[in-house]
């Protein structure tokens, strides 16, 4: 049972998360799986791939997360000549003071949108490697913290599309989740319409937090109990995907500590201070699905990913205790 103390911090965690949901929700009509998912993943100090096709508003998302928290925020646009040195920074000599000074690179902000991150150079995504997994940057035999909050948010287009290369798998399982906008229903489009058209309603976008404020609730989500027979839900998942004939790469290690990250601040959303077997079982596919390869039997087949987690999903008993 949660303590009063814990119960007043789930409520503090409610009113902060509600003020930004409804911000978001300002932008983004008609989408709250995908705002929630979003929501998850900044309190469980992760990182947010966003996939889809070209329109539907994964870069407006990004920008309406980022500008509801008054914190620093970056933006790098990903084309195929962006350097590495781009996103990390580079050491500069300076003439007058005859030594060399270090310049900070796009990363260095709480927020990071990393917009359209699959048409740059495999070489040139491999730059957030160390930022996104130890928060720091090395350059020049230097080592520069990050501040913390410190979240990616980066969009990509389908890899079919022209022009865009796969993302290297080191660099998406440093993504807790993926998440697809997908198409507005009519009445959305609609609204769009209205809201849209005569001006951008990021432009009215107030911060309703600021990152102090997002690293306490980071704090509550920390607190919140992960029982025994939850942990070895989670690590019975990710092994029943290395297991699985479908699959030539099963999820990480990485992968079980990010499904039971992103399920501690599930259930600090849902003002609970413990985490039940259903809160793993529904971040499983937006944490999972992207950090897995199919066999070539299922890909010729076409069988996607998606399709064959849900599968092994099936496989794996779902525990009664909590406590």
């Amino acid at each position: 049972m949660a303590t009063e103390s814990g119960g007043a911090d789930l409520q503090t965690l409610a009113r902060v998360v509600g003020r930004v949901r409804t911000n978001i929700e300002r932008v983004i009509e008609g989408k709250p799986d995908v705002v929630s998912s979003s929501l998850v993943v900044l309190l469980a100090e992760g990182h947010l791939l966003i996939e889809d096709v070209p329109g539907v508003g994964k870069t407006m998302l990004a920008k309406s997360l980022a500008r509801s928290i008054d914190s620093t925020v970056r933006r790098i646009q990903f084309t195929p000549d962006l350097l590495p040195s781009d996103v990390t920074g580079v050491s500069v000599f300076n003439q007058n003071t005859r030594e060399f000074e270090f310049r900070p690179g796009g990363v260095f902000a709480n927020i990071v949108v990393g917009d359209e991150i699959n048409r740059a150079s495999p070489k040139t995504q491999s730059a957030l490697l160390e930022c996104m997994e130890e928060r720091q940057v090395t350059v020049d035999n230097n080592t520069y913290q990050l501040d913390t909050p410190f979240m990616v948010i980066a969009t990509q287009n389908p890899i079919e599309m022209e022009g865009t290369y796969a993302l290297p798998e080191a660099q998406r399982d440093r993504f807790m989740a993926r998440v697809s906008v997908g198409y507005p229903v009519e009445a959305a489009e609609i609204a769009m319409l209205d809201t849209h058209t005569g001006a951008n309603p990021l432009d009215d976008l107030e911060p309703v937090t600021d990152a102090a404020e997002v690293r306490k609730l980071i704090g509550i989500v920390g607190q919140v109990y992960v029982s025994p027979a939850v942990q070895r839900y989670a690590v019975a998942i990710t092994s029943a995907t290395r297991r699985s004939d479908e699959l030539t790469l099963g999820a990480s290690p990485r992968a079980t500590l990010h499904l039971v990250r992103a399920a501690k601040a599930m259930a600090a959303i849902s003002g609970r201070d413990y985490v039940l077997p259903d809160d793993v079982l529904r971040l499983a596919r937006p944490v999972l699905a992207h950090r897995l390869l199919p066999s070539v039997e299922a890909a010729m087949s076409g069988r996607s990913t998606t399709a064959v987690l849900d599968a092994v999903l099936g496989t794996v008993p779902v525990p009664d205790a909590v406590h």
